[in-house]
């Protein structure tokens, strides 16, 4: 899924997960969900299990974001990683 023009601009987008054994709902525009489920992927996780990661972190941070905002962060922080990795 490559997103383009107006597609890029689609507002949140809400699915339930489970996480940490319970069921949780996270809002993230598509391009989120695409960029997640990508690094899932490359990691051989399920997405669940990714969130997860992402949860215990973002849990573990002096002022813990709300989820989503965490996953925003963590997928930026990644992406940031991969262009260092290439330069």
């Amino acid at each position: 899924m490559d997103l383009e023009g107006s597609e890029i601009f689609h507002p949140p987008v809400k699915r339930s997960i489970t996480i940490a054994g319970h069921q949780t709902s996270i809002s993230l525009e598509p391009l989120f969900w695409e960029m997640l489920k990508r690094a899932a992927d490359s990691r051989d996780l399920p997405l669940n299990a990714l969130v997860a990661q992402i949860d215990v972190e973002r849990i573990a941070a002096a002022q813990p974001p709300g989820l989503a905002t965490a996953i925003r962060l963590w997928l930026a922080n990644d992406m940031l990683g991969k262009m260092r990795q290439a330069d």
